[in-house]
C-alpha cells in the first residue's frame, strides 16, 4: 500500500511553570513516534486522555512544533473536530462557511465556489433546503456533516478525524460514520480516526495504533488488537471497554 504520511522519531515538548522564584519545566508529550498511513486506509489511533493522540494530530497539520520527521504524500491533510458549534462560524450560512475554502485558496470564480459548495452539501445528506441556514439552527448531527463538508471542499486524501462523532447520541454517530465511509470510498480518502470509543474504531478502522503516555504501545491490524492484544495496557483499554 503506498504511503500518504510518514512520521519518523516524532518528539514534541511543551514548557511548564516559570515565574519569579521557579524555573520553567519542560515535558515531553510525544516521544520518538513512528506511523505509516496508506492511501485509502483508515488508521484508528487510541488512547487515554493525555496520551499525546491531540498533540500527534496537530504536529501533521502544522498547528505546533515538533522534532522529527512528517512527510505529507498529499497536499491539504484536513481535519474534522469534536464539537461541529465551536469550529463553525455562527454568523455564517452553511453554504457560506463551506465555500469559505475554497475563497481562501483563491482559485476559482464565485459561480463555481457556489457550486461545488452545493454540490458537497449534498453529498454529506444536506438539501438545498438547509443551505442558507446558519449553524445555530442545526442539529448536532448536520453541524457535524457541515464539518465534513468543509473538509472535504478541497479534495483532500488525507482527513484526521478527531473524536468526531463522540459528541453525538449512537443513532447519529451510526449515520455520520456510514458517511464517512461513503466518502472514504467516493474520494479514495484515507484516515487517521483519533476516538476513545473502541466500539468505533472497531466499526471502520483497518490497523490500530495503540498510545500511552505519549509513546505508541502498541500496533496492528484491527482484528489482531481486539482478538490477540499483547500489551498490558491495551488490554487495559479492552476490559474498560466491555
Amino acid at each position: 500500500m503506498k504511503p500518504i504520511l510518514e512520521i519518523r522519531n516524532l518528539n514534541s515538548f511543551y514548557h511548564q511553570g516559570g515565574g519569579a522564584f521557579s524555573k520553567k519545566r519542560t515535558v515531553q508529550v510525544l516521544k520518538n513516534v513512528n506511523v505509516t498511513l496508506g492511501q485509502g486506509e483508515v488508521l484508528g489511533l487510541v488512547g487515554e486522555s493525555g496520551s499525546g493522540k491531540s498533540t500527534l494530530a496537530k504536529s501533521i497539520l502544522g498547528m505546533t512544533e515538533y522534532q522529527g520527521e512528517i512527510v505529507h504524500h498529499s497536499r491539504r491533510p484536513q481535519m474534522v473536530f469534536q464539537d461541529p458549534y465551536s469550529s463553525l462560524n455562527p454568523a455564517f450560512s452553511i453554504r457560506r462557511i463551506v465555500e469559505e475554502p475554497l475563497r481562501i485558496f483563491g482559485k476559482y470564480p464565485a459561480a463555481e465556489i457556489r457550486r461545488r459548495a452545493e454540490e458537497m452539501l449534498c453529498d454529506v445528506g444536506l438539501d438545498p433546503e438547509f443551505h442558507d441556514r446558519k449553524p445555530g439552527q442545526l442539529s448536532g448531527g448536520q453541524r457535524q456533516r457541515v464539518s465534513i463538508a468543509a473538509a472535504m471542499i478541497v479534495r483532500p486524501k488525507l482527513v484526521i478525524l478527531d473524536e468526531a462523532v463522540s459528541a453525538l447520541d449512537v443513532t447519529i454517530q451510526d449515520q455520520i460514520l456510514d458517511l464517512l465511509m461513503k466518502l472514504r470510498r467516493e474520494f479514495d480518502l484515507s484516515y487517521l480516526f483519533i476516538s476513545h470509543d473502541l466500539n468505533v474504531i472497531y466499526q471502520c478502522c483497518d490497523r490500530v495504533i495503540v498510545m500511552q503516555k505519549g509513546e505508541i504501545v502498541e500496533e496492528n491490524t484491527v482484528d489482531g488488537i481486539f482478538d490477540h492484544p499483547v500489551h498490558p495496557y491495551t488490554k487495559q483499554l479492552l476490559r474498560a471497554a466491555e
